[in-house]
């Protein structure tokens, strides 16, 4: 066994040896060539000595010469990060579909105003309101800055746009379109190519699409905010325990009651379909001075350590009911019950959860 090791220090000598050969050598290639004057030696001292064989040619490769300047870059794309947004790859113009998600009243009032806060953004308006049309035209705004200077950097203009967006929905209502429009350009530093053009066009149209995937983030935290406030509230089942209710179906809750207990730091133990109840354990957690810090405090229910069984049944009106029992099998009392409902309300509530 002890015999590799001399083998494999010859190997890597010989590798390094080697080098040369085994990596090509590009010095030579156009883009690469780059050769200086030589080294100015001062009068009484001898010019180092240099092979001919290596001598070569003082020059520099221009790399931004005029006969091979070209621009090489990746096509623009529009950047369907919003939730039920897509595009054609066969449109040749920037635009964007949009497909009605839950909570959305009306698609295109949605849009406009994820237009109307990037506007905002920028700082500037709308020239032409048509939106009852389906179009608006906004005044100037940059979508190219650069920087200046070095510690305190200023943001300069390279370029200023003016744009037509257009609002397009189907008869069906849970579809529309939002396509970008180039109308105007300024600019003392970048002439508009077509090239130019159309990558602004989609980028002004991925400012929107952004804006409203941010919105529609913003609305599905409210969405499940509002769910868990109206999911539970305190009630009696059907042999008059005090008790949970909710309208989801008793079916639905047994899926989800678990997932949901777990992250109010319950353990669950076994999961009963056939009798329709779920054991668990409750720690509560431990509170320590950097969570209150950075905000993270987890709440504290309003029980005792130990193991407990919710039991799910449906109630003479069809609501599901949550009755909680102890690890006797004890039914919790109803003012237990109050307070451990608000507090899980307040769980609801400040996490956006839902059961």
């Amino acid at each position: 066994m002890q015999y590799w090791v001399p083998k494999a220090l010859a190997l890597g000598v010989l590798l390094g040896l080697t080098g040369c050969s085994v990596f090509p050598n590009d010095a030579h290639h156009s883009k690469n060539y780059r050769v200086n004057e030589g080294i100015n030696v001062p009068d009484g001292l001898e010019q180092p000595y240099q092979d001919p064989k290596y001598k070569m040619a003082v020059a520099v490769y221009d790399n931004n010469s005029d006969s091979d300047a070209k621009l090489y870059r990746p096509p623009q794309q529009v950047l369907t990060l919003a939730q039920g947004s897509w595009a054609e790859s066969k449109d040749k113009v920037a635009k964007v579909y949009f497909d009605k998600n839950d909570g959305i009243e009306d698609l295109s009032v949605f849009i406009w105003e994820s237009l109307d806060g990037v506007l905002v953004n920028h700082n500037t308006g709308i020239v032409k309101d048509a939106r009852q049309e389906g179009t608006i035209e906004t005044d100037w705004y940059s979508l190219i800055r650069k920087d200046e200077g070095w510690l305190w950097e200023d943001i300069v203009e390279v370029s200023r746009q003016r744009f037509a967006f257009t609002v397009e929905q189907k008869e069906h209502q849970r579809t529309a379109s939002l396509t970008a429009k180039l109308l105007d350009y300024q600019s003392d530093e970048q002439p508009l190519t077509d090239t130019l053009k159309q990558q602004l066009e989609v980028r002004a149209l991925n400012e929107v699409i952004a804006e409203f995937d941010y919105r529609y983030r913003l609305l599905a935290v409210e969405l499940r905010k509002q769910q868990g406030l109206l999911s539970l509230q305190g009630g009696f089942d059907q042999d008059g325990n005090a008790a949970m209710l909710t309208l989801v179906e008793k079916s639905a809750v047994m899926d989800r009651l678990s997932n949901f207990l777990e992250r109010v730091n319950f353990t669950v133990i076994r999961l009963d379909r056939d009798l329709d109840q779920v054991k668990i354990r409750y720690e509560a957690p431990d509170q320590s001075v950097w969570d209150s810090i950075w905000g993270e405090e987890a709440t504290v229910l309003p029980l005792a350590d130990g193991d407990y069984i919710v039991k799910v049944s449906t109630t003479d009106d069809g609501q599901t009911a949550l009755t909680w029992l102890d690890s006797e099998e004890q039914v919790l009392d109803a003012q237990t019950m109050e307070l451990l409902l608000q507090s899980l309300l307040e769980v609801l509530r400040s996490r956006g959860l839902q059961i």
